[in-house]
């Protein structure tokens, strides 16, 4: 998953960048307003994180703005600011969640996940799909009752795969998703960790999990029971 932070507080923007690095997003950072907003348009993003007290433009302007432009990832607000007024305002903007400073970064990566789920649909931590399962909270894969060991980045594909079950996804598309801004988008990397996602998860091509259209990208199988169970 790929996330735009935009935050001014140095200390707090590398803080915070190493912890959902942790956790296993793609991070990309702006110190600015108009910096944020020039990301959030040019690049696809699942999640943003948007400081209320931001140089140049402020983040509810920020946020009012990239609403107006039909930007639709899910945004979630860090404010210092306690009165109920000001997280109403950025609500009421287009922001879907927020935090009032200080806080502890565990909280900000669980309510991040929650965002993340809830944009595709998805209350619980655990999704499934056929005998197929991953665990957003503790990033677990299985398939029945066995564990799958992923990579890092195996795992960001797939979880993202998951989240978006039957649409076809280009391999820029997934790109986007897992790299930041200056990564090589024609690089073959997605192929390559397609394949080892397919000999990982399906090595017999039992369930056929991922395939691949021709010309367009790839797209996760949506299983039923009945198919799981053969």
């Amino acid at each position: 998953m790929r996330i735009l932070l935009v935050e001014d507080d140095i200390e707090l923007q590398t803080n915070l960048k190493q912890h959902l690095l942790d956790a296993n997003y793609t991070v990309d950072v702006a110190c600015d307003g108009e910096i944020g907003l020039f990301q959030g348009c040019e690049y696809r993003y699942d999640a943003g994180i948007i400081d209320v007290g931001l140089p140049k433009m402020d983040g509810i302007a920020l946020i009012t703005t990239l609403r107006e432009k039909e930007i639709d990832f899910p945004i979630l607000i860090l404010t210092a600011r306690d009165s109920w007024q000001d997280k109403v305002e950025g609500l009421d903007a287009g922001a879907d969640d927020y935090l009032t400073k200080p806080f502890h970064p565990e909280e900000l990566v669980a309510r991040l996940k929650a965002l993340i789920r809830r944009s595709a649909g998805k209350a619980s931590p655990l999704i499934h799909n056929g005998p197929f399962s991953i665990n957003t909270s503790s990033l677990e894969v299985k398939r029945g009752e066995q564990l799958i060991t992923l990579s890092g980045s195996e795992y960001k594909l797939f979880e993202y795969f998951m989240l978006h079950p039957g649409e076809v996804k280009s391999k820029t598309v997934l790109t986007e998703h897992i790299y930041d801004q200056d990564f090589d988008l024609d690089s073959n990397v997605i192929e390559v960790f397609i394949r080892r996602l397919r000999k990982k998860l399906d090595p017999d091509n039992q369930y056929g999990l991922i395939e691949t259209l021709r010309g367009q990208g790839y797209r996760l199988a949506t299983l039923t029971t009945d198919k799981a169970s053969k």
